[in-house]
């Protein structure tokens, strides 16, 4: 597997990660990638969930039993010859461990301490269990991921853990590292998902409080009521994905379809859509996967063909930039990003 650069932007900064699941190994991997020294530092026994080591890329580990007071000792010194901690264990976990916060502020009073949560350090929530399905459903985010007559459905662990959580905690505490170089003066980051989330959502309440946004699928292109903006089911049982929201978009997804007595003009007229969807739905139909790519990838109707995970690594684009590496046993895994260049 692809290595951390060794001269990244990031080189230099020294990263304690605390072991766990979820969203603050993938933190700790977006530091590694870009030329943190992150260290693991992980407790014996095997985990309650095991997910692999895709996300320990560029880290070093190093096995502590934190309740033998030579491994807490080990694990504090540690800390305190680090710029960053980073944990993602329910509040009170690590103080209750003797590695929390107030432990370091008198002897590392420049240390940033980064938390990511479901719920937060603090709220009614704070101390109950959680998944990312339950952090997107209580900010309103997960009622927008549905279709009309369908329960709500979203991608696995990417909108709350990884993208409410893990992104916000590696913002959160580059934002603090920052402030530290200036002041001295480190502080606790507390990235909670379910804050995360509802800052992701900013887009759709601005569309929402300019009355561009309704809340039924039947009326709304985002929520799989259209015949521009949807997955669609090819002759071999594949899918296509379109998303042709411009007007001249659109009007060259209809003539690619051959649907040249289609109104462009009347793209968002919903009462249309039903009918109008069907008739692409059945269009799309007729011919399969790779027949619709060599049709339309690359052009403006906003195309592509929806890839397995299998899939995806060997696609010509994501060969070019290389967007996917192998380990060593030959999986693929994404590559760093995002990517920097000298100006």
């Amino acid at each position: 597997m692809q290595a951390p650069s060794s001269a990244g932007p990031l080189t230099g900064l020294r990263v304690i990660e605390m072991a766990g699941i979820g969203p603050c190994p993938l933190a700790g991997m977006l530091l590694a990638d870009h030329g943190a020294d992150v260290l693991v530092i992980e407790r014996p026994g095997a985990p309650v969930l095991d997910t692999g080591t895709g996300l320990d890329r560029g880290k070093r580990r190093l096995c502590l039993d934190l309740k033998n007071p030579d491994g807490l000792a080990e694990a504090r010194r540690l800390i305190e010859g680090a710029d960053a901690v980073i944990e993602g264990f329910r509040p009170g976990v690590m103080e209750r461990l003797g590695l929390g916060p107030e432990t370091f502020s008198a002897s590392h009073p420049r240390l940033v301490y980064g938390r990511v949560t479901g719920w937060g350090q603090s709220g009614p929530l704070a101390q109950a269990a959680g998944h990312d399905i339950n952090y997107v459903a209580l900010t309103g985010v997960l009622s927008v991921a549905s279709r009309a007559g369908a329960a709500p459905s979203i991608p696995a662990t990417l909108i709350g853990d990884m993208g409410g959580g893990a992104m916000l905690l590696a913002f959160g505490l580059m934002a603090a590292l920052w402030a530290a170089q200036h002041s001295g003066r480190g502080q606790v980051v507390d990235a909670a998902m379910v804050d995360g989330v509802g800052l992701l959502s900013s887009l759709l309440r601005s569309l929402r409080a300019a009355g561009r946004w309704s809340d039924a699928p039947a009326q709304n292109f985002f929520l799989h009521g259209s015949p521009f903006y949807d997955c669609f089911e090819c002759a071999d049982g594949r899918f296509v994905s379109l998303g042709a929201l411009e007007p001249a978009f659109y009007a060259e997804l209809l003539q690619r379809l051959g649907l040249t007595d289609v109104d462009p003009a009347a793209q968002h007229d919903h009462r249309q859509w039903p009918v109008l969807r069907e008739r692409v739905a059945a269009r799309i139909r007729e011919k399969t996967r790779d027949e619709w790519c060599a049709l339309m990838e690359g052009t403006n109707v906003c195309f592509a063909p929806v890839l397995t995970l299998a899939e995806a690594p060997l696609h010509p684009h994501a060969q070019a930039r290389g967007s996917f590496v192998q380990d060593a046993a030959g999986h693929w895994h994404p590559a760093a990003a995002p990517r920097f260049q000298p100006l």
